[in-house]
């Protein structure tokens, strides 16, 4: 039987990895919107996993759904793991993705050390439990933007042991790897082995 699930994100390619990773598995993944919620989602934390908590539980608490939310960061080690919790606003409250990266190039500019990783926390709220999901991945800066595809700091993370951006990589193909990816599925794989998911 299908099960609902409601993402707490307003990000659409969020959601799409999201549904890409879980609907095969039989999870209906909706937006907030069409599980009847046009608010905002309150992100006030000072980490990872108490964002993604205080998102997943307002929803849950609204809709009455099933509901989950994840919160990622970007943490560069020469930085002292900045921008991390403010990766989405780390050139200013109204900053966008290319205002973001090119503070972090700016920054990097005379660094040599340039390993990073993102990490991924998923809180999932099931009838009124959290549940705290991790995924992550190394790999380190590039000193300029590359490919066309993902979002966020996608085009200047290079995952270890390659040498293409998070942005030249298909979609399916940064799934099987990405910290979201992998967050999801540690997800996954519990509500699989639930013997009777409600």
């Amino acid at each position: 039987m299908e099960q609902t699930l409601v993402m707490a994100t307003q990000n659409p390619f969020k959601l799409a990895e999201a549904k890409q990773i879980l609907e095969p598995l039989g999870f209906r993944v909706l937006h907030p919107k069409e599980a009847g919620y046009s608010g905002d989602l309150t992100e006030t934390g000072t980490s990872l996993e108490a964002n993604a908590t205080q998102k997943a539980e307002q929803l849950y608490k609204a809709t009455g759904f099933h509901a989950f939310a994840d919160d990622t960061g970007l943490e560069v080690y020469s930085l002292r793991g900045q921008p991390g919790v403010y990766s989405a606003r780390y050139a200013g409250e109204m900053a966008n993705a290319e205002d973001n990266m090119k503070k972090l190039l700016l920054e990097m500019a005379p660094m040599d050390e340039r390993k990073a990783r993102f990490r991924t926390v998923i809180a999932l709220f099931l009838n009124g439990c959290l549940h705290l999901f991790e995924g992550s991945v190394d790999g380190h800066i590039n000193k300029a933007p590359k490919g066309a595809g993902g979002f966020g700091y996608d085009p200047v993370f290079v995952p270890e042991g390659g040498d293409r951006t998070f942005a030249e990589f298909e979609s399916e193909e940064k799934n099987d790897i990405s910290h979201r990816g992998r967050a999801l599925r540690a997800m996954e794989h519990y509500l699989k082995h639930l013997e009777n998911m409600p």
